[in-house]
């Protein structure tokens, strides 16, 4: 894989409580730069961030419902709808958790497709087909066969990519977690590997595994071909 190739993949990340504008306008910067598919911000920074990628091929790509998933689902809505509006054209909304957890299934469902239903009836940015959905499961969190059942749910509900982590739980992407969300989804969905991608070969590895987008904070380094000292969103 080429460096050009693996930019393609990679939401360049920034989700960290003291992120600063400042550390948004670079983020931006290197994104153009290097041809990234999209810079990830947190709600607030939508705005700017739409500003400064307008009309490249760098999506915006924010978070909704984040990093712990239990929000109320009309809340989960009005987010999705205020960073459409903002100017996002893909959402990374965390499913919740303990409503999986305690087998609440239904609960889960309508929360994934109350946000994935105001996507896709939204008007996209110019430039994109749809605004994309990328549902969190959060899998540190979850049993083999909970990550199943949220992978089917997911796919049930619409949404178009499934995501191993918020990169805020412990853990992060395994090639393991990765393997079984692609053989649940097949080509059905896209899935997403994100939390403590530090190095080329780990990417490379999560591709080889099924992953065609990769959520990393240390996007520079991995295109250079460089380790990173951490990814922390």
């Amino acid at each position: 894989m080429t460096a050009q190739e693996l930019a393609r993949l990679i939401d360049h990340t920034a989700l960290k409580p003291d992120t600063t504008e400042t550390r948004i306008r670079t983020l931006c910067h290197e994104a153009l730069r290097y041809g990234f598919a999209a810079v990830c911000v947190n709600p607030c920074y939508v705005p700017l961030a739409a500003t400064l990628l307008q009309g490249s091929n760098v999506a915006v790509c924010t978070v909704i419902g984040f990093p712990l998933g239990a929000n109320r689902t009309v809340i989960k809505a009005a987010e999705a709808e205020q960073a459409i509006r903002d100017g996002a054209a893909e959402l990374d909304m965390v499913l919740n958790i303990g409503f999986l957890k305690s087998k609440r299934h239904q609960d889960v469902l309508d929360d994934i497709r109350a946000v994935v239903d105001i996507a896709h009836q939204a008007s996209p940015p110019s430039g994109r087909d749809q605004i994309l959905v990328k549902v969190i499961l959060e899998t540190a969190l979850l049993t083999d066969a909970e990550k199943e059942i949220a992978c089917r749910l997911a796919l049930e509900a619409g949404a178009d990519f499934v995501k191993t982590s918020t990169g805020f739980a412990g853990g992060g992407a395994t090639v393991e977690d990765v393997a079984l969300m692609r053989r649940v989804v097949g080509d059905r969905m896209g899935v997403k590997a994100a939390g403590g991608i530090r190095t080329r070969a780990q990417a490379e590895a999560l591709v080889a595994a099924g992953a065609n987008r990769l959520g990393t904070s240390a996007g520079v380094a991995l295109v250079q071909g460089e380790a990173s000292a951490s990814d922390s969103y």
